[in-house]
């Protein structure tokens, strides 16, 4: 357990000291209660980055748990908030800055009210990975077989998922106040062409052809065309990633202001919360653990749903960053629980079966 967590816990001790050290014992709890709360919402995160990994070369595997580590923690926690308010707010980037370092409660206030456009962007792109799950027609294992049976059977229908996003994305803005409706509307629609966009890509790349626009019957591509189209996969699962790790940073980022002002403070809680979330999805893939618990990529994924339904809903309600990621980690426990329940029952219809297939003892 030291090889995949050991690192985390040596970054989550080095974190509460230097908060102790410079901010004292409310920054001690906070950064503490931060670290957790992004690893409650960001489990099943956790479980959907496992998923892709496993289709990735060992080369993109590490770029992204090395390189990403640094972007989700940096990039993401730390300045993507602040070059979004400075979008939002129609600020410059050390203008904003500036503020983060010596005006928090402003800070705070401008990142509150540029949250209509960083909920509405990341909660369409994450109700698209739930919707393409759910209306996977391929999929034969089912976790609540009668509704995502039917809805595989909804997914026959073209671009529905697309039709769907788009109605959210209008009912959205009419959830939010009437100054952001421009704004939600914009947002949105950049979620959902960037989900296209990325996934267009991915599963362009994952298709090599040949000069005449097709791959050889009989035969694989050409090494070149192969190495491209795998760098070119890497890529794509790369970035799909990444902004998938933004659309789950979102919302932590935004509630940690409910805790902390303190710019460092928040980014020590959420960077130590990421870092675990990390070494998870490394011991998934080591572990197989998405093999040996069949419904857990579908109680990440029903979690996911959830999570993208709340984000919208933000737009008009407030909701507690706590319900949500204790929701979302409660669809997980339930998938696991599951699974295990069903792996019991096929031993024990297996070893029943083995039984009746014995002839009797002569006595």
């Amino acid at each position: 357990m030291l090889r995949y967590f050991g690192f985390s816990v040596l970054l989550t001790v080095a974190a509460l000291v230097t908060a102790a050290f410079f901010g004292g014992t409310a920054a001690l709890l906070a950064v503490a209660v931060l670290g957790v709360l992004e690893v409650c919402l960001s489990f099943d995160n956790a479980v959907v980055n496992a998923k892709v990994l496993q289709r990735m070369s060992p080369l993109w595997r590490k770029l992204f748990l090395y390189v990403g580590i640094v972007i989700a923690v940096f990039g993401m926690r730390l300045l993507l908030p602040i070059v979004l308010v400075a979008v939002t707010a129609q600020l410059s980037v050390p203008e904003v800055w500036n503020l983060a370092l010596n005006d928090s409660a402003r800070y705070a206030a401008n990142v509150e009210a540029a949250s209509g456009a960083i909920y509405t962007f990341g909660g369409i792109f994450l109700l698209m990975i739930f919707l393409n799950f759910l209306f996977d027609t391929e999929r034969e294992t089912h976790w609540l077989a009668p509704i995502e049976r039917r809805a595989a059977v909804l997914g026959r229908l073209p671009h529905l998922d697309v039709v769907i996003a788009l109605a959210v994305i209008y009912a959205g803005s009419e959830l939010a106040d009437a100054g952001q409706y421009g704004t939600v509307l914009l947002s949105g629609l950049a979620g959902l062409f960037s989900y296209l966009v990325i996934g267009g890509v991915n599963e362009l790349m994952e298709q090599p052809e040949d000069d005449d626009g097709a791959a050889p019957a009989g035969r694989p591509p050409a090494t070149g065309a192969a190495m491209k189209a795998v760098a070119g996969a890497g890529l794509a699962a790369f970035l799909y990633l990444e902004v998938l790790d933004a659309s789950f940073s979102f919302d932590g980022v935004i509630g940690a202001f409910a805790l902390s002002s303190d710019i460092f403070v928040i980014a020590l809680g959420l960077g130590i919360g990421a870092f675990w979330v990390r070494s998870l999805t490394i011991f998934m893939v080591d572990k197989g653990t998405l093999d040996e618990y069949r419904y857990l990529e579908h109680g990440a994924m029903w979690a996911i749903g959830f999570l993208a339904a709340i984000m919208i809903l933000e737009l008009r309600f407030h909701i507690s960053e706590y319900v949500t990621g204790l929701t979302g980690l409660l669809f997980v426990v339930a998938a696991v629980a599951s699974s295990v329940v069903a792996r019991r029952r096929e031993r024990q219809t297996g070893a029943d079966a083995g039984a009746d297939q014995r002839e009797p003892a002569l006595g």
